[in-house]
C-alpha cells in the first residue's frame, strides 16, 4: 500500500486520465506523471490543470523508463496501445486500463505479451457526464469500485500494484473475470446508457417539452450527455452482452407495453413493484 511510483504514464488526458494524474500528484504516489495524447491542446490543458508534468504525442516514446502505465484511452483504442507500448516495457513495468469493457482487452493481452502477465485488466467505476481534463477531478476515485482482472498468468506482483493502487486512490477493488465483468457491465451500465439516449431522443421528437421536464427526467438521462464516441466503443467491444441484454429488455417493454394497451391495472402494478424490488435488491437496501 501507498507505493510511490518514480514514473506514471497516463496514455490519454480526458476526465478520466487526468482526474488519475491529479490523485497522484495529490496524494504523492508519483514523483513525475507523463501524459500521453493526439491533440496538443488537450495536452496543454493537462498540464495547465497539473494532472501532467510532461506530455507526449507518442505512447511509446511516453512510456519508456516508466513504472506504471495506465491506458485511460477509449476501449477499441486500448488494443492498439498495448501493442505501442509493449516494446519499450521492461520486466518490471506493470501496465493497466480503465476501459469499461474488459474481455476483447485481457484476450488480446494475452495473446501478445509473454507470461506472467504484466498487464492487469482494470475499470474503475467512475466518471461523469462531462468529459477533457478542465473536468478532471483529483477525488474522481474516492469511494467507487474498480474491478480488476482476475485470471490465470497474471504476475502476482503486478497484480497487487494494480490493487494498490487503486485503494491509495480511495477506490474499494473487487476481482473478476473479464467474461463475467462484462456480462454484469452491460446491465448496470451499458444497457442504462442507451436507455438514457432512447428516453431523451423521445422526448426530443415529441416536441417542446421542457415546461414538463422535471427533476426524474433530468437523473434518467443525465448520463446521455456521455460522449457518443465512447460508448460507440462501449458497444463495439461487448456485442454480445450488450445484444443480450438488449433482448432481455425489449421483451420486458413488450410486455409492459401490452399491459398498458389492454389497460390490464394488476400486471401494472405487478410490473412497478417487481421494478420497485429489484432496484432494492441490486443496491442491498
Amino acid at each position: 500500500m501507498n507505493r510511490r511510483f518514480d514514473t506514471v504514464t497516463i496514455v490519454g488526458v480526458g476526465l478520466l486520465g487526468a482526474s488519475l494524474g491529479l490523485a497522484l500528484k495529490a496524494r504523492r504516489l508519483a514523483a513525475t506523471v507523463r501524459g500521453v495524447g493526439h491533440r496538443q491542446p488537450t495536452l496543454d490543458k493537462a498540464m495547465e490543470t497539473g494532472a501532467v508534468d510532461a506530455t507526449y504525442l507518442s505512447a511509446r516514446e511516453a512510456s519508456q523508463g516508466a513504472d506504471l502505465i495506465v491506458l485511460c484511452t477509449p476501449a477499441t483504442l486500448v488494443p492498439r496501445m498495448l501493442d505501442e507500448v509493449l516494446p519499450v516495457c521492461t520486466p518490471r513495468t506493470v501496465v493497466t486500463d480503465v476501459a469499461s469493457t474488459k474481455a476483447l482487452i485481457c484476450a488480446h493481452a494475452h495473446g501478445a505479451w509473454p507470461r506472467p502477465f504484466r498487464f492487469v485488466g482494470g475499470h474503475p467505476m467512475a466518471g461523469s457526464e462531462k468529459f477533457g481534463p478542465e473536468h478532471a477531478d483529483a477525488h474522481l476515485y474516492e469511494g467507487c469500485v474498480t474491478i480488476v482482472e482476475k485470471g490465470e498468468g497474471i504476475d502476482p506482483e503486478a497484480k497487487q500494484t494494480v490493487c494498490d493502487l487503486w485503494r491509495d486512490l480511495g477506490a474499494h477493488v473487487v476481482e473478476m473475470k473479464p467474461d463475467v465483468h462484462d456480462v454484469l457491465a452491460a446491465r448496470t451500465s451499458h444497457v442504462p446508457h442507451i436507455a438514457a439516449a432512447c428516453m431523451a431522443m423521445l422526448a426530443a421528437r415529441a416536441g417542446d417539452v421542457r415546461p414538463l421536464i422535471g427533476k426524474g427526467f433530468r437523473d434518467v438521462t443525465r448520463i446521455a450527455a456521455s460522449r457518443p464516441e465512447i460508448w460507440r466503443d462501449v458497444c463495439l467491444t461487448n456485442r454480445a452482452a450488450v445484444t443480450e441484454a438488449l433482448g432481455e429488455l425489449i421483451a420486458e417493454l413488450d410486455a409492459i407495453r401490452q399491459a398498458v394497451a389492454e389497460g390490464q391495472a394488476d400486471r401494472l402494478e405487478s410490473f412497478f413493484r417487481n421494478g420497485q424490488d429489484s432496484r432494492r435488491e441490486v443496491l442491498g437496501e
